[in-house]
This record gives C-alpha cells, sequence and structure tokens, in this order.
C-alpha cells in the first residue's frame, strides 16, 4: 500500500479525573489530569495536491476552514518546513464536537503527525507537541501518545501503566463549549494538587462537573444514570460521559440497558496511541 493510500486513525480520549488547581496571570487554567485514548475515534485520509491549496474534502457543518483544527495543523506544518505542498483531507467524523472526547484535538495531531511522515518534515515528536500546543491544550497528548499524568495546561506529562478496562461512553445530545464551562463563576479552580507518583485509578473527580451540570441539565441525567451501575466520570469539559468496567460484558450490557433517547458506544482502553511515534 502506498504511504498515501492509508487510513490515519484519531482516537478519542477520555480524562480519568480532571482538577482545576490554579490560575496563571494569563488566565490559563492549571490542571491536572489523567488522559486515556480508546478504540474508537475519527479517520483521517490525504490526498497530494499540486495547486498548493489545503482544503478539505468534506467541510464540518457550521466550522468555517479557517477554524477547522486539521486545516489549521496542515497549514502551521506547512508554515513550519518552508513547503509549498497542498493536501486534501478527508475527515470520516465519529466523535462529537464539544463532546470533551478531544476529537478536534485528535484530528488536528493525526494530521501533524501523518504530514509529518507524507511530507517528509523529519520533525520531532517534541516539535510537533510544540506546534500542536499553539492549535489547543489537549493536542500535545495526541502526540505524546500514550496514558499519561498530565498537568500545567496540560503539557507536562508523566506515563501511566493503567489496568485494562472497557468504557461505555454517553453522549449527551448538546455541545459544551469549553470556554463557558471555564469562565463560570462557580467553577472550582483551588482543588489541591497531587503528586502523579500518588495518583490511582479511580482517585479524583473532575472539576468541571458541577458547571456543566447547571448549564446542561442533560449532562447530569446521563452522569446518573451511570453511576447508578458503576464509577462514572464526565470527560474533559462535556458533554460525553462514561462509566469503567472490567469486561467487555460488563460494559455491552450497561450499553443493552440504555434507555430510549440514550446513545453510546462501548470501546476498549488503550495504552498507547495507534499511530507510533
Amino acid at each position: 500500500m502506498k504511504t498515501w493510500d492509508r487510513v490515519w486513525p484519531a482516537p478519542a480520549k477520555i480524562n480519568l479525573f480532571l482538577h482545576v488547581v490554579g490560575r496563571r496571570a494569563d488566565g490559563y487554567h492549571l490542571l491536572q489530569t489523567a488522559f486515556r485514548f480508546l478504540d474508537h475515534g475519527d479517520e483521517l485520509r490525504f490526498e497530494p495536491r499540486h495547486d498548493g491549496e489545503v482544503v478539505a474534502a468534506c467541510p464540518l457543518s457550521g466550522v468555517l476552514p479557517d477554524a477547522d483544527l486539521t486545516i489549521r495543523a496542515a497549514r502551521l506544518l506547512r508554515q513550519e518546513c518552508g513547503l509549498a505542498d497542498g493536501v486534501t483531507i478527508r475527515l470520516t467524523k465519529r466523535l462529537p464536537l464539544g463532546g470533551g472526547l478531544g476529537g478536534g484535538s485528535s484530528d488536528a495531531a493525526t494530521t501533524l503527525m501523518a504530514l509529518n511522515r507524507l511530507w517528509q518534515c523529519g520533525l520531532s515528536p517534541a516539535e510537533l507537541q510544540r506546534l500542536g500546543l499553539s492549535l489547543g491544550a489537549d493536542v500535545p497528548v495526541f502526540i505524546h501518545g500514550r496514558a499519561c499524568f498530565a498537568e500545567g495546561v496540560g503539557e507536562r506529562f508523566t506515563d501511566l501503566v493503567l489496568p485494562p478496562a472497557w468504557y461505555l461512553v454517553t453522549v449527551p445530545g448538546v455541545a459544551v463549549p469549553t470556554a463557558d464551562i471555564f469562565r463560570a463563576a462557580d467553577l472550582r479552580r483551588d482543588t489541591p494538587g497531587m503528586r502523579p507518583a500518588d495518583w490511582r485509578s479511580g482517585i479524583g473527580d473532575n472539576d468541571l462537573e458541577p458547571v456543566a451540570r447547571r448549564l446542561f441539565p442533560e449532562v447530569g441525567r446521563h452522569l446518573d444514570w451511570l453511576r447508578a451501575r458503576g464509577q462514572a466520570r464526565m470527560s474533559g469539559s462535556g458533554a460525553c460521559c462514561f462509566a469503567e468496567f472490567t469486561t467487555e460484558g460488563q460494559a455491552r450490557s450497561a450499553w443493552a440497558a440504555l434507555p430510549d433517547g440514550m446513545t453510546g458506544f462501548v470501546a476498549r482502553g488503550l495504552d498507547s496511541h495507534p499511530i507510533p511515534n
């Protein structure tokens, strides 16, 4: 198979916990969280162009080209490497917008990793992470590529060894704007920090949940249903929520019991990104 014919995965992530431990002078929030990837996500294909244009084959509804993270990532990499190459980006979108699963960030990271190879840029993972951070706080973790404890604005990583797990992820029918959650006056911003070595699976909450529940009651409905069946969290700033199970059978049994009007999917937790560094 020619390299340009490859399908490039962009997996979902979940936050096993998420604490807001402070705020910088520039307004950025200081976080501690644990990231894990899932074997469910978007897919991208890339086709070379000879007119120097960067084009989305199927533009996302309601997203202007200049706001599309895949387009921005391709243009940023091209500028960084001094290239004139063009590309058509074909995105198969499975992850919801505003879902807290890192869909846009994952798409951007996959675009950087894929085009770094296809355009033979030769940038290191650390250099790609630096570029990715300018696109969004969650982009670097996808390039880092391993389950990890993250700190700062989400750019400092300590790798984790996590037990095997399956997840039922539910998808409330709302898109949660991350900025609205972080600007809320009632968001807790002083959770005591912890050392990465002291964290274990199951420790910690998501400090963004109370605000998301208040602004989007449907998120609370999903969390309440999941917590009647196991340990559950909201991922990121929402809206998606998840419960963790030991076996695939347990997760699928819970999925089969979803009430009418509640949708979701079952996925296995991954230890590493499907695109190796």
